[in-house]
């Protein structure tokens, strides 16, 4: 009964992990702190991997302009597998099923090569910094 307890009382928290402000287009990771970037761009813009730190760290969005991208293991934190549409998170609105830029591009490939996240499969691969894949910012809260 005792393990039954905590299951559910895990499973309310983690649930409640996230919350979208949709007056500012955002999701809030309340456990770590963390904003993401969630408007319609989040799905209509492409970029080269050398352009997507730029992008973020230019992007004015929700009254913020400290946004940058983020790394594999943040992208991990918005990975939902029981979202069979797009393996992310149910709070986040705009997602496209694809690949999304995160900040590594890999010195023993010259650099030539960097790592994103794929939202079919919720699952981090790495491909050819000079192909154009989609971009969600990040920015710390403080």
């Amino acid at each position: 009964m005792k393990l039954l307890f905590c299951l559910l009382i895990t499973t309310f928290l983690y649930a409640n992990n996230f919350q979208r402000e949709s007056n500012l287009n955002v999701v809030i990771d309340k456990t770590n702190k963390l904003m993401w970037q969630d408007s319609i761009s989040v799905i209509k813009i492409k970029r080269t991997h050398k352009e997507a730190p730029t992008y973020c760290e230019e992007l004015s969005h929700a009254g913020y302009a400290d946004w940058r991208l983020p790394t594999i293991e943040e992208f991990k934190l918005i990975v939902d597998k029981k979202n069979e549409i797009n393996s992310i998170n149910r709070k986040f609105r705009y997602n496209v099923p694809d690949g999304y830029w995160a900040k590594k591009a890999h010195w023993r490939t010259f650099w030539y090569y960097a790592d994103y996240i794929h939202f079919l499969s919720g699952t981090a691969y790495f491909d050819s910094r000079h192909k154009r894949k989609y971009i969600r910012c990040i920015r710390d809260m403080k």
